[in-house]
């Protein structure tokens, strides 16, 4: 059995649905499983069984791993985040499971100038020190994360950002649940760290002029200093503090270290991946 940690958000989602689609079983945990499997697809709904647990709550952990042999971990990024997964981990290693595909980040490492980075190195390590077979996945930006600047576009024809004209690593999440039932289905690729991106990267004056061209009118990009980037998030979108410096970190960390695409999301699902230009289009009318 599969365990699928995080099957609500962006990414366990996905790898769920993949699995599903190619007729894998799986176990979903979630807060709210009622709520879950009414999101599922008809389909392959009978494929899911949907367990109730919370990372914080070791004994909802313990029952839902109980007789399951691999793991899907994938979880929000937060203060607590850390502290969160390494219960998880201990807990699985606890039922017996044997094989954990984590959802990780790119520069985790140890001194890493992203900060949710360096927390996820230790979770990494923690990983290969148990003995467990751990599969690693590093995704780059997520298309989905664009559309939090829809409502900017729509309302003022305008994305903030600290980028300047770095190019940015975009992959949209179905890609990577992708990547993730092959590395869960496939047991030669178990064992793997594994970065992922889609075909192409972006700087945010390539997306507007992108964005521009879908939607027939001008969109601008405004790049800020760090500091009032952060400002920006904090006190006009209304984010978290730990949030807004996360956002401005791997937007700096762009700028630090120029990123270009790789091919290992191809070679994981034996197909090119979504493109950006097709996601927006999937997507125009929040940015309208």
């Amino acid at each position: 059995m599969i365990v699928i940690m995080g099957a609500s958000g962006a990414t366990g989602g996905a790898t769920l649905r993949s699995l599903t689609g190619l007729g894998v079983p799986a176990r979903a945990l979630s807060r709210d499983p009622d709520r879950l499997l009414g999101g599922l697809d008809g389909r392959t709904r009978h494929l899911v069984e949907a367990v109730p647990a919370d990372a914080g709550d070791p004994v909802s952990l313990r029952a839902a791993f109980h007789g399951a042999r691999q793991l899907f971990l994938t979880m929000a990024n937060g203060p607590h985040q850390v502290e969160h997964e390494l219960r998880v981990v201990d807990q699985a290693l606890a039922a017996g499971i044997d094989h954990i595909v984590k959802v990780s980040a790119p520069a985790a490492e140890p001194d890493s100038p992203v900060a949710v980075s360096r927390g996820h190195h230790r979770i990494e390590q923690y990983l290969r020190a148990s003995g467990v077979t751990a599969t690693v996945l590093r995704p780059y930006a997520f298309m989905q994360k664009l559309l939090l600047l829809a409502p900017g576009v729509a309302h003022a024809g305008l994305m903030h950002g600290a980028m300047g004209d770095a190019p940015c690593n975009y992959i949209d999440c179905r890609d990577i649940g992708d990547a993730a039932a092959a590395v869960l289905t496939r047991p030669e690729l178990a064992g793997g760290t594994y970065p992922l991106t889609g075909g192409r990267a972006y700087s945010y004056p390539e997306l507007t002029a992108l964005l521009s061209e879908l939607i027939g009118r001008p969109v601008n990009y405004l790049d800020l200093p760090p500091a009032l980037f952060h400002a920006h998030l904090v006190e006009r979108a209304g984010m978290p503090a730990w949030l807004a410096a996360h956002v401005v970190e791997i937007q700096q960390l762009a700028v630090l270290r120029p990123e270009s695409p790789d091919d290992t999301a191809t070679r994981l699902t034996g197909r090119e991946p979504r493109t950006l230009e097709a996601f927006l289009r999937e997507h125009l009318d929040a940015f309208r």
